[in-house]
């Protein structure tokens, strides 16, 4: 046995220096650099994983495709989800290499959606661009109560973004108050 192959494969294995260990997120963080991602401090696993998806996958989307279980983090408004509180009951529909719809459960938890809002108000100060502000008045309508409800949106930009072949709903938005100061 000594001189065996799998002898002398498993003593050249151990004498090799220790494996390398990663944890989760610094791997996802190197992963999204490698792919030219600037990772931002205040960006959490949930952030980096939707990142790399958006940079490697969604142009790869082009039959229509349905992505589902985002992660809390990104969801800000969705409903946690039963079975694993750090996904959401949320799914974006793709056609083409774009987002067409995106649809979820609404978060109907008072204490949830203020804490969300927290973490999103944290997020904007670190300089997230994309961050949500703190909606008081929503959480205090929440307090009252809202049944389960669920909701998709997809509209006649989403479709004019695909017909057009734009990279950005806000290259086709009616609305000016989402398109950039020129």
């Amino acid at each position: 046995m000594k001189n065996s192959p799998c002898a002398k494969q498993s003593k050249n294995i151990v004498q090799k220096p220790i494996w390398p260990t990663w944890i989760i997120f610094d791997a996802a963080k190197a992963l999204a650099e490698s792919i030219g991602i600037t990772v931002e401090k205040s960006w959490g696993l949930g952030r980096i994983v939707t990142e790399i998806f958006d940079e490697v996958a969604e142009a790869h989307l082009i039959q229509p495709t349905f992505i589902t279980e985002y992660p809390a983090e990104v969801s800000p408004l969705a409903r946690r989800n039963d079975v694993n509180p750090e996904i959401t009951d949320r799914f974006e529909f793709f056609i083409g290499g774009r987002e067409i719809g995106n649809g979820f459960s609404e978060l109907n938890d008072a204490e949830d959606q203020a804490e969300r809002f927290q973490e999103q108000v944290n997020a904007k100060a670190a300089g997230d661009d994309e961050a949500m502000f703190y909606d008081e008045d929503y959480v205090t309508a929440l307090e009252y109560g809202l049944p389960p409800t669920a909701g998709l949106g997809i509209g006649i930009d989403r479709m004019i973004m695909l017909f057009t072949n734009s990279h950005t709903i806000r290259d086709v938005i009616l609305f000016p108050a989402m398109r950039p100061q020129k």
